[in-house]
């Protein structure tokens, strides 16, 4: 009779094994599935980890302080130059010049330059991708011509024009349209890492101009410090140095990320000692990792949350009351203790806590008699009535994290039912799960906890998650929409008053917490689960390791 152990030691006699110090093999969930960030697989964390490992952005957040778990952690109060060396800014003309680095050497043996940059962004501007996320990152910054004119039939609005100029090989001129404090931290996310034009190009097509194809399914194309060796779709992916790297060689010359669906079966090959790290296990699996011979767990408290998602657009969900009601029929001590084993904080925000700009806006408890009296209120005495709203009340989730999700959703699916809300549980595919989120919009109740905003800065994540679409939100999933929330963006987007901008943010998310755009339950630890001599450990604001701050020690 099989088992999932005899499965797990079958597997690990099939995968590589590090052959030195200067190799290591990862087991991940998933391996890319597009290297394009304007392309179809954008929004995939194992596709983003692949292109933040092999492209480079102009600018960056120095390093920071090191956490209990030995995490080197970010210092968001500041921006440091990556391929762009140093910067100035003209607030009357509302112009950022760039100096850029000189001597940088991509995997394809080109030299960055002004060209690089030129070519990134005219790629973004032209819309041409399936994701606009390049467009997308610099429209939030305000940078001048990413506007929504891209959209319509005027191909010429899809050009670049002066709002980005080549000085000379190594300087560059980027106007705005509007002073935004968006503007160096979006040029920090993987959505506009610069590209290589000269290999871009190498791979063009008539019928595909901007070598979307190519990135989606063969290689990287920049100036990061790995390149693509092997890329198998579904099955693994190989990276080598690039020794030509501008920071320095890497230490770990050879990565491997396998790819292991089970998590159970990630823990058991890292536990044999034949990979040095594994990821997306499940908190329990974490928990039994901790203390166990010749293995460390690394995590910090970034920027991921579990939030329960009521659509405005799904009866009775635009009830204020029931959204109330259900904020205190949680039972968020019993989720963080038995969903997350104790690895998770109640979430009293509605953008991450790490970030500037957050503030505490909620204070939410388990009090079910409090829940009793407000769905009374909403006009459902013990949940009389709720009944009529047939499939409503279906609590959905991804099914690929049942061994994750599962046990949070089944306490929630008892405290609520014992308050008088009928919840049934609705396990669904992942592409399902993110086709209804994202493009029709049309989940009514779901648990979510894979959303996290890229750019660091609390305006930003209010833009991305509760901005009415038609005023520049993009990923307004609960369909939420307020004027005071719409207008006063508007206004702290282009205030340069920092203090002043702060305030109009936090007053942004007091309304938001208010109105329950999103019922935020708790802040869960990103962690790692790896050999204990693979050292150097560090979180970014996207999740994804950098391989080149890894070394065996």
């Amino acid at each position: 009779m099989s088992s999932p152990f005899l499965a797990s030691v079958a597997l690990a006699a099939l995968l590589p094994v590090a052959a030195s110090a200067q190799e290591i093999l990862i087991l991940a969930e998933d391996v890319p599935s597009g290297l394009d960030y304007d392309g179809p697989s954008a929004a995939v964390p194992a596709s983003q980890q692949g292109m933040v490992n092999t492209m480079e952005p102009l600018v960056f957040y120095p390093k920071g302080e090191v956490n209990e778990d030995g995490v080197q952690l970010p210092d968001f109060s500041t921006i440091e130059g990556r391929l762009a060396e140093s910067w100035t800014y003209d607030e009357e003309t509302l112009t950022w010049t760039f100096k850029l680095r000189e001597g940088v050497v991509g995997c394809g043996g080109a030299t960055f330059n002004a060209d690089d940059v030129l070519y990134t962004f005219a790629r973004a501007k032209s819309v041409s991708g399936a994701a606009p996320i390049g467009w997308f990152l610099s429209n939030v910054s305000s940078i001048a011509g990413f506007d929504a004119s891209v959209f319509g039939d005027d191909p010429a609005a899809k050009e670049l024009g002066d709002e980005i100029v080549k000085i000379d090989d190594y300087t560059v001129q980027i106007k705005q349209s509007e002073p935004n404090a968006l503007f160096l931290p979006a040029l920090t996310a993987f959505g506009l890492l610069m590209f290589d034009k000269e290999t871009m190009e190498a791979h063009a097509t008539d019928a595909d101009p901007w070598t979307h194809d190519w990135a989606n399914a063969t290689s990287s194309a920049s100036f990061g410090a790995y390149c693509v060796s092997e890329w198998a779709k579904n099955e693994k992916i190989v990276y080598t140095a690039n020794e030509d790297y501008f920071l320095g060689a890497p230490a770990i010359k050879k990565v491997t990320v396998q790819r292991v669906p089970q998590s159970s079966n990630r823990a058991v090959v890292l536990m044999s000692g034949q990979a040095q790290l594994a990821s997306g296990l499940t908190p329990r699996e974490y928990d039994s990792m901790r203390g166990r011979a010749g293995l460390a767990v690394s995590g910090v408290t970034g920027n991921e949350s579990t939030f329960v998602h009521m659509n405005f657009d799904v009866e009775p969900f635009d009830n204020p009351k029931l959204r109330e009601a259900i904020a205190y029929a949680v039972p968020y001590d019993q989720i963080i203790a038995n969903g997350y084993f104790g690895q998770a904080e109640q979430w009293n925000g509605v953008v991450p806590s790490s970030y500037p700009g957050y503030k505490d806006v909620t204070s939410f408890t388990y009090d079910p008699e409090k829940a009793k009296a407000l769905l009374a209120e909403a006009g459902y005495p013990e949940g009389a009535g709720l009944e009529a709203f047939g499939d409503a009340f279906q609590l959905t989730y991804v099914a690929e994290k049942e061994s994750t999700l599962g046990p949070i959703v089944n306490i929630i699916q008892t405290a609520l039912r014992g308050v008088g809300v009928p919840v049934t549980l609705n396990p669904i595919p992942l592409s399902q799960y993110g086709d209804r989120q994202l493009v029709k919009r049309d989940l009514g109740f779901a648990i979510n906890d894979q959303e996290k905003p890229v750019v660091v800065d609390a305006g930003y994540g209010i833009q991305l998650f509760f901005v009415s679409p038609d005023k520049g939100g993009l990923n307004n999933m609960v369909n939420y929409s307020s004027d005071i929330v719409d207008e006063t963006w508007a206004a702290a987007r282009v205030e340069p008053d920092m203090e002043k901008r702060d305030a109009m943010v936090a007053e942004i998310q007091e309304q938001i917490a208010s109105d329950i755009a999103w019922l935020p339950v708790v802040e869960y630890r990103t962690q790692w689960a790896h050999s204990e001599r693979l050292k150097g450990q560090s979180w970014y604001a996207d999740n994804a390791p950098r391989y080149f701050d890894l070394y065996i020690e």
